[in-house]
């Protein structure tokens, strides 16, 4: 059975058009990513905009002994990680999105939805994630550490966005 987890990063003084045009922008991935290597190493893959929407992909790499133990029975090598984020068009009410994030031969699957909204002081972007891993008896163990970790990266993300969006309009 999957686990499921809402996260949510409120922007208060910033509008959805401007958190939009942060995610159009290589430099704000490029910036962002450069913080989380803080954590692990990183890299933007791609990067494309269009009418439809924004497409935005992601190599996260864990280094084997970095992974808890748990993890480290399963995984032989280092993680990579491949996130993919995708955004529909701008839209002033609400921008849908959604993300997953796979591992070579991982024995699972991690994605969701994204909502970016106004709110009466700025924006909010919802996270809804699932998690799934297909291992009987430490899956739900597994699945609930997925959780948390990516809390905990939503987290670090929306303070680093929080802070490149400050640099870009700081009369906001």
């Amino acid at each position: 059975m999957a686990r499921r987890l809402d996260y949510s990063a409120r922007y208060p003084l910033h509008t959805t058009k401007e958190l939009y045009a942060a995610l159009s922008n290589r430099d704000y991935w490029e910036a962002r990513v450069t913080e989380m290597r803080k954590y692990s190493e990183n890299e933007v893959v791609s990067h494309e905009v269009s009418d439809s929407g924004i497409e935005i992909v992601l190599h996260h790499i864990l280094p084997r002994e970095m992974l808890p133990e748990m993890a480290q029975a399963v995984m032989r090598k280092d993680m990579v990680i491949t996130r993919k984020e995708s955004y529909g068009p701008f839209n002033e009410d609400e921008v849908v999105g959604k993300y997953s994030a796979s591992i070579p031969a991982g024995p699972g699957s991690l994605g969701g939805t994204i909502r970016v909204f106004p709110t009466d002081t700025g924006c909010t972007a919802r996270f809804s994630s699932e998690a799934k891993v297909f291992i009987p008896m430490v899956g739900p163990r597994l699945e609930q550490l997925m959780l948390v970790n990516l809390v905990d990266l939503f987290r670090a993300e929306a303070e680093e966005t929080v802070r490149w969006l400050e640099e870009q309009n700081p009369t906001s």
